[in-house]
């Protein structure tokens, strides 16, 4: 029943979705990417999608690059949701798409009929990095800690964002690291950072003592001090965040990136593809994008929409190869 239940809950969070993305794409009918765009964050308010896709709108409506930029939320199922959706908007020139780490691990978990090749690829923007946070009145203070309680412990419940996501496979590559044992992981998914937030200052019983979520997800709650950033998945320290990097631990192993990029729907021409590729490529020139990119401790890695194909081909094949060695496809 549970399953129906989730099944159930998927195709109506589809169906809001779509609802969404049509209303918004209805204001704009007629109308080029200049003039009104959509902008899908496949995931809810709140999460680092959601992050990217608002600061995209930020930048594009404060230098007038757009004149009206919409951002519609669909979640769900690790961003596949969104995927498909764009995917059955064949021609439309006037909506985009935020995508990442995250997508590819659940194309690859759910073994979805949609993917990445189905769509048009704009560019890839920027990498984001992840942090391993517990709360800040813990007996766990560094990450040794976390590992001692762990390998104790292998049953410790570790939490984090999508069944199949960065946060997982980072949880898995950690069990692995340490000993622990990917197949002995206990990962508590959650439906983004606030969740996990919630469940890790949380008192009531089958919270997580320990989470796995993008910087963002935890920035304010380490800054104002509810939570203890212990390790950063980096290959530098993240300035701001007094935390030891995994290659600083001896964990060089751990290398999970969460990169954000820009896919467009099916079936639009090579010109329409390229005024999208203008409108993101101008938007990363602005003072805007600049501000963003420092504030959230985001790193530039630009690529252009043939550089992006190739790479979204082979970064495909690198997360199900990981899904399997880790025993999670």
């Amino acid at each position: 029943m549970s399953a129906v239940r989730w099944a159930i809950g998927l195709v109506l969070a589809g169906l809001v979705g779509w609802f969404a993305v049509d209303e918004a794409r209805g204001t704009g009918d007629g109308a080029q990417a200049r003039s009104s765009l959509t902008i899908i964050a496949p995931a809810a308010a709140g999460g680092g999608w959601d992050l990217v896709a608002r600061e995209m709108q930020q930048a594009l409506r404060t230098d007038g690059i757009v004149g009206n930029v919409q951002v519609v939320n669909v979640p769900g199922a690790a961003g596949t949701i969104g995927l498909s959706q764009l995917a059955r908007m064949t021609g439309d020139p006037t909506t985009i798409m935020v995508t990442g780490t995250v997508m590819v691990g659940g194309i690859g978990m759910s073994d979805s009929s949609t993917t990445l090749t189905d769509v048009t690829p704009v560019s890839r923007l920027a990498e984001d990095f992840e942090v391993i946070a517990v709360p800040s009145d813990s007996e766990l203070e560094t990450f040794e800690d976390v590992v001692e309680a762990w390998q104790e412990n292998p049953t410790m419940p570790i939490g984090g964002g999508s069944a199949g996501g960065i946060d997982h496979m980072i949880a898995a590559q950690l069990a692995e690291a340490t000993g622990v044992g990917a197949g002995e992981l206990h990962y508590t998914p959650h439906a983004g950072g606030g969740e996990l937030t919630l469940s890790l200052l949380s008192d009531a019983s089958g919270t997580v003592d320990v989470g796995i979520s993008g910087y963002n997800d935890f920035r304010d709650l380490i800054d104002g001090g509810r939570l203890r950033a212990v390790a950063v998945v980096a290959p530098e320290p993240l300035e701001g965040v007094d935390a030891p990097t995994m290659i600083d631990l001896g964990y060089s192993e751990v290398d999970m990136v969460n990169w954000r990029g820009i896919v467009a729907a099916p079936g639009i021409t090579d010109e329409e593809r390229d005024e999208l590729l203008d409108i993101v490529e101008e938007m990363t020139q602005t003072t805007s994008w600049d501000e963003a990119i420092e504030r959230n401790r985001w790193e530039e890695s630009w690529q252009g929409p043939d550089d992006f194909r190739d790479f979204l081909v082979g970064e495909q094949e690198r997360i199900d190869a990981i899904l399997e060695e880790l025993g999670l496809s």
